[in-house]
Protein backbone atom coordinates (compact mmCIF):
# COMPACT_ATOMS: atom_id res chain seq x y z
CA UNK A 1 0.00 0.00 0.00
CA UNK A 2 1.70 3.47 -0.72
CA UNK A 3 1.51 6.14 1.69
CA UNK A 4 0.49 9.50 1.11
CA UNK A 5 4.00 10.48 1.12
CA UNK A 6 4.71 8.14 -1.48
CA UNK A 7 2.08 8.53 -3.80
CA UNK A 8 3.13 12.50 -3.59
CA UNK A 9 6.72 12.16 -4.27
CA UNK A 10 5.95 9.67 -7.47
CA UNK A 11 3.42 12.74 -8.47
CA UNK A 12 5.99 14.82 -8.39
CA UNK A 13 8.49 12.50 -10.39
CA UNK A 14 5.44 12.29 -12.81
CA UNK A 15 5.08 16.07 -13.11
CA UNK A 16 8.82 16.74 -13.47
CA UNK A 17 9.01 14.07 -16.12
CA UNK A 18 6.60 15.91 -17.92
CA UNK A 19 8.79 19.07 -17.67
CA UNK A 20 11.55 17.30 -18.70
CA UNK A 21 10.26 15.77 -21.70
CA UNK A 22 9.23 19.50 -22.52
CA UNK A 23 13.11 20.58 -22.14
CA UNK A 24 14.41 17.72 -24.29
CA UNK A 25 11.69 18.92 -27.35
CA UNK A 26 13.14 21.75 -26.88
CA UNK A 27 16.96 21.12 -27.30
CA UNK A 28 15.90 19.21 -30.27
CA UNK A 29 13.37 21.82 -31.51
CA UNK A 30 16.75 24.48 -31.40
CA UNK A 31 19.09 22.04 -33.01
CA UNK A 32 16.93 21.49 -35.93
CA UNK A 33 16.83 25.17 -36.52
CA UNK A 34 20.27 26.23 -35.92
CA UNK A 35 20.97 24.21 -38.64
CA UNK A 36 18.56 26.34 -41.08
CA UNK A 37 20.13 29.43 -39.08
CA UNK A 38 24.36 28.06 -40.36
CA UNK A 39 26.19 31.50 -41.03
CA UNK A 40 23.62 34.49 -39.09
CA UNK A 41 24.72 35.69 -35.89
CA UNK A 42 21.73 34.63 -34.58
CA UNK A 43 22.89 31.26 -34.44
CA UNK A 44 24.77 32.37 -31.03
CA UNK A 45 21.57 33.39 -29.47
CA UNK A 46 19.88 30.16 -30.34
CA UNK A 47 23.09 27.93 -29.52
CA UNK A 48 23.24 29.55 -25.95
CA UNK A 49 19.61 29.10 -25.45
CA UNK A 50 19.45 25.18 -26.20
CA UNK A 51 22.77 24.95 -23.81
CA UNK A 52 20.60 26.52 -21.18
CA UNK A 53 17.49 23.73 -22.21
CA UNK A 54 20.21 21.23 -22.33
CA UNK A 55 21.19 22.10 -18.56
CA UNK A 56 17.39 22.72 -17.52
CA UNK A 57 17.04 18.97 -18.70
CA UNK A 58 19.87 18.10 -16.46
CA UNK A 59 18.86 19.78 -13.51
CA UNK A 60 15.48 18.18 -13.93
CA UNK A 61 16.58 14.75 -14.86
CA UNK A 62 18.68 15.19 -11.48
CA UNK A 63 15.78 16.17 -9.28
CA UNK A 64 14.05 12.79 -10.53
CA UNK A 65 16.96 10.66 -9.89
CA UNK A 66 17.20 12.33 -6.24
CA UNK A 67 13.51 11.73 -5.37
CA UNK A 68 14.06 7.56 -6.43
CA UNK A 69 12.62 8.21 -10.02
CA UNK A 70 13.63 7.26 -13.50
CA UNK A 71 13.93 9.71 -15.43
CA UNK A 72 12.55 10.17 -19.30
CA UNK A 73 15.58 9.72 -21.61
CA UNK A 74 13.44 11.32 -24.78
CA UNK A 75 10.88 14.15 -25.47
CA UNK A 76 7.76 11.91 -26.36
CA UNK A 77 4.91 13.03 -27.95
CA UNK A 78 6.09 16.75 -27.55
CA UNK A 79 8.99 15.84 -29.55
CA UNK A 80 7.04 14.52 -32.53
CA UNK A 81 4.69 17.67 -31.99
CA UNK A 82 7.33 20.44 -31.88
CA UNK A 83 9.36 18.65 -34.43
CA UNK A 84 6.09 19.10 -36.81
CA UNK A 85 5.71 22.83 -36.03
CA UNK A 86 8.97 23.76 -36.37
CA UNK A 87 9.02 21.78 -39.75
CA UNK A 88 6.29 23.73 -40.98
CA UNK A 89 7.93 27.10 -39.66
CA UNK A 90 11.38 26.21 -41.31
CA UNK A 91 9.91 26.15 -44.64
CA UNK A 92 8.36 29.14 -44.26
CA UNK A 93 11.40 31.32 -43.18
CA UNK A 94 13.64 32.55 -40.73
CA UNK A 95 10.63 34.89 -39.34
CA UNK A 96 8.14 31.49 -38.52
CA UNK A 97 10.86 29.75 -37.13
CA UNK A 98 12.15 31.97 -34.56
CA UNK A 99 7.78 33.00 -33.50
CA UNK A 100 7.76 29.21 -33.44
CA UNK A 101 10.57 28.60 -30.99
CA UNK A 102 9.11 31.36 -29.26
CA UNK A 103 5.59 29.62 -28.69
CA UNK A 104 7.70 26.40 -27.57
CA UNK A 105 9.30 28.93 -24.54
CA UNK A 106 5.48 30.61 -23.77
CA UNK A 107 4.08 26.65 -24.03
CA UNK A 108 7.16 25.80 -21.12
CA UNK A 109 6.61 29.04 -19.29
CA UNK A 110 2.85 27.89 -18.77
CA UNK A 111 4.25 24.15 -18.11
CA UNK A 112 6.06 25.68 -15.33
CA UNK A 113 3.27 27.94 -13.71
CA UNK A 114 1.11 25.05 -13.98
CA UNK A 115 3.87 22.36 -11.89
CA UNK A 116 3.73 25.69 -9.39
CA UNK A 117 0.08 25.79 -8.79
CA UNK A 118 0.30 21.63 -8.52
CA UNK A 119 0.09 20.79 -5.02
CA UNK A 120 1.97 17.34 -5.20
CA UNK A 121 5.27 19.32 -6.71
CA UNK A 122 7.27 19.48 -3.83
CA UNK A 123 8.51 22.92 -2.53
CA UNK A 124 12.35 22.10 -3.55
CA UNK A 125 10.91 21.56 -7.37
CA UNK A 126 8.58 24.65 -7.12
CA UNK A 127 11.93 26.98 -6.13
CA UNK A 128 14.43 25.38 -8.64
CA UNK A 129 11.55 26.51 -10.97
CA UNK A 130 10.92 29.80 -9.79
CA UNK A 131 14.30 30.63 -9.53
CA UNK A 132 16.03 29.29 -12.03
CA UNK A 133 13.92 27.49 -14.87
CA UNK A 134 11.27 30.04 -15.33
CA UNK A 135 13.75 33.33 -14.82
CA UNK A 136 15.65 31.95 -18.09
CA UNK A 137 12.16 30.52 -20.06
CA UNK A 138 11.10 34.46 -19.97
CA UNK A 139 14.62 35.57 -20.71
CA UNK A 140 14.67 33.45 -24.30
CA UNK A 141 11.39 34.83 -25.02
CA UNK A 142 12.78 38.25 -24.49
CA UNK A 143 15.78 37.25 -26.67
CA UNK A 144 13.78 35.44 -29.47
CA UNK A 145 11.45 38.85 -29.47
CA UNK A 146 14.60 40.88 -30.11
CA UNK A 147 15.54 38.24 -33.04
CA UNK A 148 12.26 38.48 -34.79
CA UNK A 149 12.55 42.50 -34.56
CA UNK A 150 15.73 42.44 -36.11
CA UNK A 151 14.58 40.54 -38.72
Amino acid sequence: MKTSSTTNTQDCIDVCNRLLRGELSAVETYRQTIRKFEGDPAVTTLRQIQSEHEFAAEMLRNNVLEMGGEPSNDSGAWGAFASAVQGVAKAFGESSALKGLQQGEEHGLDDYEDALEDEDVMPGCKEMIRTQLMPRTRQHIAQLQELAARR
